[in-house]
């Protein structure tokens, strides 16, 4: 059974979606592939989400760009320039470095494109590089 309601994209398709759009769907992508792995850690509820803190904030997907930035194709490296550009109506939260809120868009972005072009392999590459390395 596939959670796609709709199936997948094509690549214009996705490309054809705002940054902001790609980075919307790639932020709860990124939050249920971290929560997956935390339960199956067998954490109980407290340390699931203290451990999903770390993984699902700004300055640490500033980090895990950085960390796959090497490893990126060209038109990845594309999804994430525009998601690094891309201007929401609003500033980074107070409490954020705004660099580091572009980055965490970026990357993002690449979950959402990844997951809306159903690149679920290249999304667990990602993922294991991240998190095998953490």
């Amino acid at each position: 059974m596939s959670l796609r309601l709709f199936g997948t994209m094509t690549d214009r398709e996705a490309g054809m979606l705002n940054a902001l759009q790609l980075a919307y769907i790639g932020d709860v992508v990124w939050e249920i592939i971290i929560r997956d792995t935390l339960i199956h850690r067998g954490l109980n509820l407290h340390h699931m989400h203290e451990e999903c803190v770390r993984y699902v904030n700004a300055h640490a997907q500033a980090g895990f760009l950085a960390i796959i930035q090497e490893l990126l194709t060209e038109d990845e490296s594309e999804v994430v320039r525009r998601g690094r550009n891309a201007h929401a109506r609003h500033p980074a939260p107070k409490n954020q470095d705004p660099g580091e809120y572009s980055a965490a868009t970026g990357f993002e972005a690449l979950i959402g494109y990844l997951y809306l072009t159903g690149q679920d392999e290249r999304i667990s590459s990602i993922a294991e590089k991240i998190i095998g390395g953490k």
